[in-house]
């Protein structure tokens, strides 16, 4: 759930819009060929799959798992397969844009973005659905740098802004509506058809855009990438999730975590030690030499730790606890996604007038109050006790995008703004596995801790409760696990007494991300307005 800015885009120095080729050659060019608004057109239907993918994910979770049997552990790497691929790829991603053609970029990820999710929905095991996961995450990462590319490269200076504030509305109505329209296809069709749904929008954005788009790239990126810093980030992060989620299946002091623990210090140690020796680095390291740089990089990971935790596991509550089917889910986030809409510009307003500090401050203390409110309700709590969190969460959401976006390129040397805009994107995405596989473990351990407590406070008896102990990975969805053919009065008591083990994990899992805000709150003061504005951040 996320608004990228490709490396290109925020380029202060990218080249401006020049005549087609053919025309170059004196051959009149096709009819529609490099039109700006048609060219606004086959970029949206790009980046609306990937808007809709932010948020459908989350409403077909639960569907997922009953249908495939996966655990929480399961459902998180769900998630975490798609952000971590995303996050090691957006900063390469746009350099791949510059040297081979945005236009070819954009389309190939139009592409493989289409074929991951059909591929998704044919998937018959959790396995593969993980892994196609990864490939339509690799995918994004190569479509939405190059999409704001192609725009900057297509749109004069004194119609950009109007591109895309447009670009951004549709990302966010797509992740405003994609609950919506995914509880719509859960319940009416199957989960799998949240992914086929792709399938149409790729094809359209395919043909428009091979009709209309013109390539551009720059003719002066060559060299070499580092690849060597790929591989060392991407395996950094991948032994730290794993380790986390490892973490809620056996505890923090089994060698499974420790191990991948260790692993990812060694390889985070040497992608330093990589990036302050090649000539061209993944990430020039230098970046963090701006208090306000790192503060901002720092707090957009703190920022959706909380955010993608809440969502992750407030679509679990209110369809497995609170027994909502998939459109009422849908229906009922609306004021957390619609509202991101209309916080946008907001959030450009006061970053234009005020800097990004205020917005920044605003937003993490909006996101550290409602996880706070959230963390206090119980089973059956009405819906009015729901929607204002999830109405400040949706505020703060906009606010921590423009301002972060804001924030981090503009304090970036000119001649990096464009890896400084992969370096936000690349922190929101870290912020967001993190954020589900940290309070996906704080949530098991403390179901495990307290399930038998809960079920006998409820009725259940002592001996029926050790014997369901080891259910908790499914209480830890929010599922009761009871067997088949128990009588109604034992099945609403492990009912009962699931869903309070399950609170209780939801409680603390949400009062640990809002202390978390809270820290964000304080990074944000150092946050100082930088000298290269973004353009375009007011509109998005």
């Amino acid at each position: 759930m996320s608004q990228t800015r490709g490396a290109e885009v925020l380029d202060p120095g990218a080249s401006r819009p020049s005549a087609p080729r053919s025309q170059a050659r004196g051959r009149p060019a096709r009819r529609g060929h490099g039109h700006p608004w048609l060219t606004l057109v086959a970029v949206a239907l790009g980046v609306m799959m990937v808007g809709l993918d932010a948020t459908v994910v989350s409403i077909a979770n639960p569907a997922i798992a009953k249908d495939l049997g996966a655990s929480l552990s399961g459902l998180q790497w769900v998630t975490n397969a798609y952000l971590l691929a995303l996050a090691v790829t957006l900063i390469p991603a746009g350099k791949i844009a510059d040297r081979f053609g945005r236009k070819r970029t954009f389309l190939a990820g139009v592409v493989g973005f289409a074929v991951a999710s059909l591929a998704i929905g044919l998937s018959g095991g959790l396995g593969m659905v993980i892994f196609w996961r990864v490939v339509q995450g690799f995918a994004g990462a190569l479509l939405q740098p190059a999409s704001l590319a192609i725009l900057r490269n297509t749109f004069p200076a004194e119609r950009l802004n109007a591109a895309i504030g447009i670009w951004g509305s549709t990302v966010g109505i797509s992740i405003a509506g994609g609950p919506i329209v995914a509880g719509l296809l859960v319940e009416n069709v199957n989960w799998e058809s949240v992914f086929f749904l792709n399938a149409p929008l790729g094809l359209v954005a395919l043909l428009v855009g091979l009709w209309v788009i013109r390539e551009s790239k720059d003719e002066e990126a060559a060299g070499s990438f580092d690849v060597p810093g790929v591989a060392l980030l991407t395996g950094a992060l991948f032994a730290l999730v794993w380790g986390l989620i490892k973490a809620g299946e056996h505890g923090f002091g089994h060698a499974t975590p420790l191990v991948s623990f260790a692993a990812s210090v060694v390889l985070f140690a040497a992608f330093v030690w990589n990036e302050l020796r090649v000539e061209r680095p993944l990430l020039p390291l230098s970046l963090f030499r701006s208090v306000s740089l790192s503060a901002a990089t720092g707090l957009i990971v703190l920022g959706f730790f909380g955010m993608f935790g809440t969502i992750f596991f407030i679509t679990l509550y209110l369809q497995q606890v609170h027994g909502m089917s998939p459109v009422e889910a849908g229906v009922r986030m609306l004021p957390m996604t619609g509202i991101f809409i209309v916080a946008s510009p907001i959030a450009g307003a006061l970053t234009n007038r005020f800097g990004p500090r205020l917005p920044l401050a605003l937003g993490m203390a909006f996101t550290a109050t409602a996880l706070f409110g959230l963390s206090r309700v119980g089973v059956d709590a009405p819906y009015v006790q729901l929607w204002p969190w999830f109405v400040l969460v949706g505020l703060a959401f906009g606010m921590v995008i423009v301002a972060g976006t804001e924030a981090i390129v503009g304090n970036a040397p000119a001649h990096l703004a464009g890896v400084a805009g992969g370096l936000q994107q690349t922190a929101s995405q870290l912020g967001g596995v993190l954020g589900t596989s940290v309070l996906g473990v704080l949530l098991s351990t403390k179901v495990g801790d307290v399930l038998v407590g809960r079920l006998t406070e409820s009725g259940v008896p002592g001996a029926a409760a050790q014997r369901l102990s080891g259910t908790g990975g499914l209480v830890a969805q929010g599922v009761a696990p009871v067997p088949p053919g128990t009588p109604e009065p034992a099945a609403k008591a492990i009912t009962n007494g699931s869903h309070l083990a399950f609170m209780d994990g939801f409680q603390t899992s949400l009062t640990v991300a809002g202390a978390v805000a809270v820290v964000a709150v304080l990074a944000a003061l150092l946050v100082r307005r930088g000298t290269s504005p973004v353009d375009g951040a007011a509109a998005v």
